[in-house]
């Protein structure tokens, strides 16, 4: 059997499908439909040069591959490539293909320095550290069970503070522009990060198909953000935390733990039955926050990093 590599096509259905169904198999972690592959495509910020690859064998998409350019960052010539194959497609070669087809295309853009990330198994660790790869910073994945397990009481909403969701921002999404924009900058990353487009922002983060509006929960001070927790669902009773944080001016009064609590009970009353995040595992504030709503950790990976030249 062959296996051939070639760039998606967003507009053929059986393609959009085909990535999102490798992603949720080989990173059950993270939210993935035909929908966000698509979106993600077609409004992902034209600097990054986004190219998403698929291994194909016999017809069938069984590897994926997300390649672009770090954009968004003060420190040029860095390069992503996440390549995930199907846990039972492995040993084909997919895998290799679509990280040479990765590396030459970044390589052709003038990266220097490319970035991907592993889960924490032997496997994986050694198939990265065969290509000139070394692990740095790792990350957990934490998953909650909200059919079966127990989420703790609903804290109480200190005075002159007012829950709000993302719809009631509806009009005016900006305020929580400028509070993710700050909040990034503080996240543990071994890349610097700078949101400062926020029309770029309106279209790949606002309007992310994943994005529920109604879950999304702010911590207002004075009618403004200043935490919040962003949550994505699939429309399949699963949720994930796409972001959590807090202004630096409001830390350590708990504001974020609210915000997310409240999410969680009212996504477990809309029907949701699991819900996943990731923190650094230096961030422990974060993870203890997690753990206190009863998140345990379910996955680790690893940041790889390779330099070029």
């Amino acid at each position: 059997m062959t296996v051939l590599v070639r760039a998606l096509r967003p507009d053929v259905p059986a393609d959009a499908e085909g990535f999102a169904r490798v992603r949720r198999l080989a990173l059950p972690y993270i939210l993935f439909t035909a929908d966000s592959v698509r979106h993600t495509v077609l409004h992902v910020h034209p600097d990054a040069r986004f190219r998403p690859l698929v291994a194909e064998e016999d017809g069938e998409i069984i590897g994926t591959a997300q390649v672009h350019l770090i954009h968004d960052s003060p420190d040029p010539g860095q390069g992503s490539l996440n390549v995930y194959v199907r846990p039972d497609r492995t040993h084909r070669g997919a895998g290799r293909l679509l990280v040479r087809a990765a590396e030459e295309y970044l390589a052709d853009l003038g990266a220097s320095r490319l970035l991907a990330w592993a889960l924490d198994e032997p496997d994986n660790r050694a198939f990265a550290e065969r290509r000139g790869y070394r692990p740095g910073r790792s990350a957990h994945f934490l998953r909650l069970d909200l059919a079966h397990g127990t989420l703790p009481p609903l804290p109480e909403i200190p005075p002159g503070v007012e829950l709000r969701t993302a719809a009631d921002f509806a009009d005016d999404p900006r305020p929580l522009f400028e509070l993710d924009a700050e909040t990034v900058r503080d996240e543990p990353s071994d890349v610097d990060y700078a949101f400062t487009d926020y029309d770029a922002w309106l279209a790949e983060t606002w309007n992310h198909p994943l994005l529920n509006r109604e879950l999304t929960t702010a911590a207002c001070v004075d009618g403004r953000p200043v935490a919040f927790t962003v949550a994505y669902t699939d429309g399949d009773s699963r949720y994930s935390s796409a972001m959590t944080g807090t202004a630096r001016a409001h830390r350590g009064r708990g504001l974020a733990g609210l915000a997310k609590a409240h999410s969680l009970h009212r996504a477990r009353a809309a029907g949701v039955t699991e819900a996943f995040t990731g923190n650094d595992t230096g961030n422990d504030p974060m993870i203890a926050i997690n753990k206190r709503l009863g998140y345990e950790i379910c996955a680790t990976e690893v940041r790889y990093v390779r330099e070029l030249g």
